[in-house]
């Protein structure tokens, strides 16, 4: 009920503050409404923590979140506390800079010399070198000093582990293994990607599942890949040349092109990788893969050749996304759309001035026969050029005149047949007539094919108007052929007008091109038949054989597949998968132009198998093939990264051990566009679904809910987190980008604001708990900095709370090979059995994919239960030489190894790094030899024998009796006498057999429990801990009844506001019909226990008012 306060002093207050908002994040399992108190193990440790301050008005903000669970004895004092917040503020600046100054010094303090002389055994001075690792060779075990750091760095704890975790195979899965595989494939980052925070993200979901697994006795393989990144990768080399030479790629030509592209591969390529292993990955890196190497093009030919020889793969004239900078098709992932509201000027690559968009004109078709005219309107006046229809509804009496009639052309002559399409047109909209241009609109082309059509392109591909456009505007780019055209129907009179029109305007992320629909033959994989059975897959309840988590977006998948078009996968790129595909000319041939029959291509492996195909369909003919200069789509390739990463098609036995993998993990975003197309080419390809499950993470934003961006300037680097990083390095990392004046200006206004002091080292292991903690968020994260910067400071804890335990065990300790639980101390029986809770919640959590749960259940058990109880109960015993408790201090001993070492494997799998180094610290049993690393040890399991029901229900009411007395104590450090009233004998049995946890927990100089028939103490401050217990400490002369008796007032009110809601609840009509018996046994029960507190507090408000006014009689 009520909270503790932190006990070490010494720490800042606005370290606290920063502490209370992250136990807000993770609340303590058996605490509903206390506030964090603060874990002392030794004076050494509170030196080590002292922490920098924040900024004050985030220190405010945390204030705030962190009331909320505080007591109402408390709220007097944090409102003062505010006050102090609020003055501090005006100091904000000052403080940031030592704040900066403190966290350099702190990362340092490995390598400096410690001029404070500390008394060592045998009164040595201390040697400052024994703090500090010596150098590692490259992959070689960690050397490690000889004793530990006062305080934890993570770049000299996370240094050296990795190379020797890698060089020793511990990543490396065994085809021939007997184990039960578990299988996640990298999805491939893109290799001219750097690592982003979304990687992040991907990598400690992943590596969590994967170190979690192989703990628990499975075959695992994790495998890392590389995406050639079609058009990313083209875009990156062909600025380079640009920059360089001056010169395009059509300049220097394809082959010269796609060998520069493989030397910029070769150079810079795969710097991802090396970035994944900072974040502690434990890939399988023996099994590495890139798209584009020759097993995995090996792959993508044999599968194009076998899904066209089933009929599923087809070429066709259809629209596609047209990218006039990139002079390709792109697919709909890659098109980003602009709301535009009204008359909009956007700057347009290839244009000097900006375009205006969000226009409607309007202008007149003449009608053959002299019937008047017709009026239309689009906001893409330019393709009236490529028009050849004019679409009306056939119910429309207004132009029931004009069925089967024609417009003409104003500009070619050109008839243009008017047709009925009730489809199309909305007679309410506009003039109720519509142009049609069925080769650049979507809608169009449908018209188009019911109407038997002409299909016009008046295009270019680098967006310029062609012949067909007429040679009044043939060669003009489309955009000042926007304004021709207008310029035109105005002279000829058949102009009628524009206005504002909201719209939404496609642009390619890559370019920022405006995406042109443009009629072109590609390949197309027919997706009917392929895109019902992955519907059937996750949506069949009978034979479900892929569960997607969340659940919620099973409706996405669902919504997708249903309405699933053709695949175009054919670029106009000159990086990629070449399509396995030949043009066959025959010499008698009438048109020459390849690709000018579709009916004569060949598919096959290689050029010879495609002579062989040509010369059996041609058999006696004169041919020459030309092989399609297109590329294949990236999501072609990627779509068969489970199969060819595990060697497709050959029967490897990789493939006969590790498919179908066991999950994919990877963001909602690309649902459709990746997961969908994996499913369907796994299940026709490699006979089963590439994977059993599908973990979607959440979509990672800044810490303002915005969309992480460079021109915002904040995006964040995961390196930039793990090393910490200056303002000043924020802000040169911007102006090597390629932000435009403004844009850099605003950018680091907003890094000014959201990181006025750079970001501080946090290390890999802070950053991935952080990560895995937002998991909670389903949709989105708003990822806050100062929340990696708390687990960073709670790396500090865990790293001292070791560093404790390690000077209370001793150098000559030895583990022991088992424990009788029903033989230990009170307080180690309790510890040991709500571990067992904790490995049962953490385990039950990682198996149903809840992972932020997982991570608030270890981080709990740590923070709230060993460090906040455990290692301050068993103080007594392990801190001196007592013989009375020399039988405890042993048993004390071993469960607190015991909790070392399987709190330290219950956490690895989050944080890889400093549960390495912690766990390589613990002492070893003599009898069986030390396993090499915490990472190939066995996951904990619950042990039946620790879980003590009896002993957890008593350690609550004693953590209850000790958080009330620690809130009557308020700040204060002095050891007090201490009173405990019980209302019942079993609560007093328990009580007063606990007095030594109580009084050491509390801090009391003594401790006696009394009754209801005692006199109630004088010179004390009450507080209610429930119906049954009261607790009283002695504060004589320092004790304000005014303010005592107002904070009892307020938690009267509270509880009676409590009764009243539940009596209401249990009156209400129906409630007996609609509750349980044991439910409405439960009610009457809370009801007769809140009227029990009512009276308590009364009883002890009375004692307040009698000893006050004995005080004033004295």
């Amino acid at each position: 009920m009520l909270g503790f306060h932190a006990r070490v002093l010494q720490k800042p207050l606005l370290l606290l503050n920063l502490a209370n908002h992250i136990r807000s994040l993770h609340r303590s399992p058996f605490s509903q409404v206390y506030s964090l108190r603060s874990f002392s193990t030794t004076n050494v440790m509170a030196d080590s923590e002292r922490k920098p301050e924040i900024d004050g008005a985030e220190k405010n903000e945390r204030l705030g979140d962190s009331e909320k669970t505080l007591s109402i004895e408390d709220l007097e004092k944090k409102k003062k506390k505010e006050e102090k917040a609020r003055e501090k503020e005006l100091k904000r600046q000052k403080a940031l800079e030592k704040a900066a100054k403190l966290q350099a010094q702190q990362a340092s303090i490995p390598l400096k010399r410690n001029d404070k002389k500390t008394v060592k055994r045998g009164g040595n001075e201390e040697n400052p070198e024994e703090f500090v690792d010596p150098e590692t060779p490259f992959g070689e075990k960690k050397q490690m000093s000889h004793q530990m750091a006062k305080q934890y760095s993570p770049s000299a704890v996370e240094k050296s582990w990795y190379a020797w975790w890698e060089k020793s195979g511990f990543f490396v899965a065994d085809a021939k293994s007997s184990k039960p595989p578990f299988v996640i494939v990298l999805p491939p980052p893109n290799v001219t990607g750097a690592l982003h925070i979304g990687h992040a993200l991907t990598a400690a979901v992943e590596d969590t599942i994967i170190r979690w697994r192989r703990m628990s006795g499975y075959n695992t393989l994790w495998v890392p890949g590389v995406d050639h990144a079609g058009i990313a990768t083209q875009v990156v080399v062909e600025k380079k040349i640009m920059r360089e030479s001056k010169l395009t790629r059509h300049d220097i030509g394809r082959e010269k092109f796609v060998s520069e592209v493989w030397n910029w591969k070769n150079k810079y390529g795969g710097t991802i990788l090396q970035q994944l292993r900072r974040l502690g990955a434990s890939l399988d890196w023996s099994r590495e893969c890139f798209t584009m190497d020759e097993k995995r093009s090996k792959a993508v030919t044999e599968a194009f050749v076998r899904l066209y020889k089933e009929g599923l793969i087809y070429r066709d004239l259809r629209l596609v996304n047209w990218d006039c900078v990139l002079r390709t098709a792109i697919s709909d992932i890659e098109v980003d759309y602009v709301e535009i509201k009204e008359r909009t000027p956007l700057k347009v690559p290839g244009y000097e001035k900006p375009v205006e968009f969000g226009v409607l004109t309007s202008f007149a078709y003449p009608l053959e026969g002299e019937l008047g005219e017709i009026v239309v309107a689009t906001t893409r006046v330019e393709t009236m050029l490529g028009d050849t229809a004019i679409a009306i509804h056939p119910d429309d009496p207004r132009y029931s005149h004009l069925h089967g009639k024609f417009a003409i052309h104003p500009f070619n002559g050109r008839k243009l047949p008017i047709v009925c399409d009730a489809i199309l047109v909305d007679p309410k909209f506009g003039t109720g007539a519509v142009k049609i241009t069925p080769a650049h609109d979507p809608n169009d082309f449908e018209v188009g094919k019911r109407h038997n059509l002409e299909f016009i392109n008046i295009f270019t591909d680098d967006g310029k108007i062609n012949s067909n456009g007429g040679s009044e505007f043939v060669g003009l780019p489309r955009f000042k052929a926007r304004e021709a055209v207008t310029e035109a129907l105005q002279k000829k009179g058949f102009y009628r007008g524009a206005k504002n029109n909201e719209m939404r305007l496609g642009v390619c992320s890559r370019t920022n091109d405006v995406v042109e629909p443009l009629i072109k033959p590609q390949w197309y994989v027919s997706c009917n038949s392929l895109g019902r059975q992955a519907l059937d897959a996750v949506m069949d309840e009978e034979n479900r054989r892929i569960e997607i988590i969340p659940k919620q977006y099973s409706a996405d998948w669902r919504r997708w597949l249903e309405n699933i078009r053709d695949w175009c996968i054919s670029r106009q790129l000159w990086w990629g998968h070449r399509i396995p595909a030949w043009y066959v000319s025959l010499e008698d041939d009438e048109l020459k132009e390849v690709g000018a029959y579709n009916d004569h291509w060949v598919v096959a492996r290689n050029e010879e198998e495609a002579q062989e195909e040509a010369s059996r369909l041609y058999n006696g003919r004169k041919f020459h093939l030309s092989q399609d200069p297109d590329v294949l789509d990236t999501w072609f390739s990627s779509g068969l990264f489970p199969l060819s990463v595990l060697g497709w098609p050959d029967d490897t036995e990789d493939l006969k051990t590790f498919y179908p993998t066991s999950v994919l993990e990877t963001g909602h975003d690309i649902l459709f566009f990746w997961v969908a197309r994996m499913v369907i080419q796994g299940m026709k390809l490699g006979g089963d679904v590439p994977f059993r499950k599908v973990y979607l993470h959440p979509m990672i934003r800044d810490a303002h809910g915005r969309k992480m961006s460079k021109s915002l300037g904040n995006v964040i680097d995961p390196l930039e987190v793990i090393n910490g990083i200056s303002l000043d390095g924020l802000h040169k990392r911007l102006e090597e980008g390629n932000l435009d004046q403004k844009e850099l200006v605003v950018a680091k206004e907003g890094q000014t604001k959201d990181f006025p002091n750079g970001i501080s080292e946090c290390g890999a292991d802070a950053l991935r708990f952080a990560l895995i903690a937002y998991t909670a968020q389903s949709d989105r994260i708003n990822l806050d900095i100062l929340r990696v910067v708390g687990y960073r400071q709670w790396c500090n804890k865990l790293w001292n709370a070791v560093r404790f335990a390690m000077s209370r065990l001793g150098d000559d300790y030895v583990p022991p090979t088992n424990v009788k639980p029903n033989v230990l101390p009170f307080s180690c029986q309790w510890i040991l059995s709500v571990l067992n809770k904790a490995i049962s919640k953490t385990v039950a959590s990682l198996e149903s994919y809840e992972f932020s749960d997982a991570s608030s259940t270890v981080y709990s058990w740590w923070q709230y239960q060993l460090c906040d109880v455990f290692i301050e109960a068993i103080k007594p015993f392990v801190a001196g030489n007592d013989p009375k408790f020399d039988s405890a201090r042993s048993l004390a001993r071993d469960t607190l190894w015991l909790c070392l070492d399987n709190g330290l494997r219950l956490l690895h799998p989050f944080m890889p790094f400093v549960t390495e180094e912690l766990w390589q610290r613990l002492p070893s049993s003599k009898d069986s030899a030390r396993i090499e690393s915490i990472m190939i040890c066995e996951y904990p399991s619950a042990v039946e024998c620790w879980t003590n029901e009896r002993v957890e229900y008593e350690m609550d009411l004693i953590d209850s009796v000790v958080k009330s007395l620690r809130s009557l104590a308020n700040e204060r450090r002095e050891r007090r006498p201490a009173f405990v009233l019980c209302r019942s004998d079993a609560v007093a049995e328990i009580i007063s057999s606990h007095q030594l946890e109580i009084t050491t927990l509390a801090n009391l100089s003594s401790l006696k429990v009394i009754s209801e028939n005692d006199a109630a103490p004088v010179g004390c401050a009450v507080s209610v801990v429930n119906e049954n217990v009261s607790v009283y400490l002695e504060l004589q002369g320092t004790l304000s009844p005014e303010a005592e008796l107002e904070k009892i007032r307020k938690k009267t009110d509270e509880i009676r506001k409590q009764h009243e809601k539940l009596t209401k609840m249990m009156n209400a009509s129906g409630y007996k019909e609609k509750v349980p018996s044991h439910i409405h046994q439960e009610n009457v029960a809370k009801l007769a226990a809140l009227m029990q507190e009512v009276l308590s507090l009364e009883e002890a408000g009375q004692h307040i008012e009698a000893q006050a006014a004995s005080n004033q009689q004295d």
